[in-house]
């Protein structure tokens, strides 16, 4: 049986499965663009969030789904959009070599590669891509990254395409309106 959400299809039986989603950073949690800056001999770099990607992460979380990043840049603005969201483990190398990275954090977590879902846009995703159980690309991402794919989102990279795979997977796995409605819930009580 698949359940399919706005352009993401995914099997239920594979959705079940997944016990870590990993997003790459620039071209899926961003639109891939960099604003690089200096402030008083200080190197400063922004990046701009989708808010809506954001909640989807936290609905993961939400459900007991682990979440991670693994990019190939090194910016204080993802440990910083990291925390904001509570993502787990938060992986950057500015040599790219995700594949390593992710391997190391498998084996502590003690996950294997077939429970794990990773959401890429290009050619420095391949590797991971090639490897765990659901390979996902965001609606704007290279040709490789779309063949090495077996989820193909609609949205854009930075505009949406994270929270269409969030609730693409906790559709398939028949807990979306579950977490909406515990979501809603623990919004409207005082603290």
């Amino acid at each position: 049986m698949s359940v399919s959400a706005p352009g993401a299809f995914i099997e239920m039986s594979v959705a079940s499965r997944i016990q870590l989603v990993c997003f790459d950073v620039d071209g899926v949690l961003t639109d891939g663009g960099i604003v690089l800056g200096d402030v008083d001999g200080t190197r400063l770099e922004l990046k701009r969030y989708d808010i809506q990607d954001g909640l989807g992460i936290v609905m993961l979380r939400q459900a007991g789904i682990r979440t991670a990043i693994i990019t190939g840049r090194e910016s204080v603005s993802v440990e910083l959009r990291a925390k904001e969201l509570g993502i787990d483990d938060v992986i950057q190398d500015r040599h790219a070599r995700k594949v390593p990275a992710l391997r190391r954090l498998l084996e502590r977590r003690r996950i294997g590669w077939e429970s794990v879902a990773f959401v890429g846009d290009d050619l420095p995703d391949l590797g991971v891509m090639r490897l765990v159980g659901l390979p996902v690309a965001v609606g704007n991402a290279s040709p490789e990254a779309r063949k090495a794919a077996a989820v193909q989102l609609t949205r854009a990279g930075g505009a949406g395409a994270v929270r269409e795979f969030c609730e693409a997977l906790l559709r398939a796995r028949g807990e979306w309106d579950t977490q909406v409605e515990a979501y809603v819930q623990s919004r409207s009580e005082e603290p």
